[in-house]
């Protein structure tokens, strides 16, 4: 059997130019590129938000205070923010911890978010 009867550059595309445009792959039903690239980059902004909370709390009394912002802005955020109500320790810890999470993960998507725009235009040209 020739190779010729194969089709084989249908399966290669690189050779002949691009492959042929296929509409399923473009579908609402299926994720697309910008969907998955920014849940993961949520993801893992997410994760450098909390290692950052979790080194900086330890560190926080020998380290100057703008350093810790720079690095950890959640945890001054939350110091700053957290209400001082009668309320029971748990609580306030708590809302804390929140507070501190979500503004480091949010200052860690948008780092990220920065990085990978410059990437893609770096890459494009």
């Amino acid at each position: 059997m020739p190779l010729r009867s194969l089709n084989v550059r249908l399966i290669f595309p690189q050779e002949d130019g691009p492959a042929p445009w296929n509409p399923l792959l473009e579908s609402a039903a299926m994720p697309q590129r910008t969907l998955f690239r920014f849940l993961l980059l949520a993801a893992v902004a997410v994760i450098a938000g909390f290692l950052a909370l979790a080194i900086a709390v330890p560190i926080e009394p020998q380290v100057p205070a703008p350093l810790i912002a720079l690095f950890s802005p959640g945890l001054k955020l939350a110091e700053f923010v957290t209400p001082e109500t009668g309320k029971s320790f748990a609580w306030t810890f708590g809302w804390f911890l929140r507070i501190a999470i979500v503004a480091n993960a949010s200052f860690y998507l948008a780092l990220f978010a920065l990085i990978a725009c410059l990437a893609d235009r770096r890459r494009s040209k």
